[in-house]
């Protein structure tokens, strides 16, 4: 199955995403997946803002993750382990999760109030 991809930017850093849309896209997410490039990771957009859970089970790889406000800010980011079934999870309803290589925000210096920018964010008038 091809796979829709969306150039994305962290302060000023490019990330390459793949976009899961669809129950079934999010669902499986990056499981199974053993690499990802040094910026590709994967935007997950939920049907609405909730608060989302998520967990690394058949998730070979250390990832961080990001929960995203709608306008792309960075409102939490966690790290997660490799197959774990500990949940990790934003205590504000977002649409938007992203997740990269684990260190990602960090070793860029991204961290929370920042802002995720693409096209499937909104943007307010000003």
């Amino acid at each position: 199955m091809h796979q829709i991809r969306m150039k994305l930017a962290a302060g000023g850093h490019p990330i390459d995403a793949y976009v899961a849309r669809t129950r079934q896209q999010r669902a499986l997410g990056l499981m199974h997946r053993t690499s990802l490039e040094p910026d590709e990771g994967m935007l997950f957009v939920c049907d609405r803002a909730e608060v989302q859970r998520f967990w690394m089970k058949d998730t070979p790889l250390a990832l961080s993750i990001a929960f995203l406000d709608e306008d792309g800010t960075i409102l939490h980011v966690d790290d997660m382990e490799p197959h774990t079934l500990d949940t990790t999870t934003c205590p504000h309803p977002v649409r938007y999760v992203l997740e990269m290589p684990q260190g990602w925000f960090a070793e860029r210096g991204v961290e929370v109030g920042e802002r995720v920018e693409g096209p499937v964010f909104a943007v307010s008038a000003a």
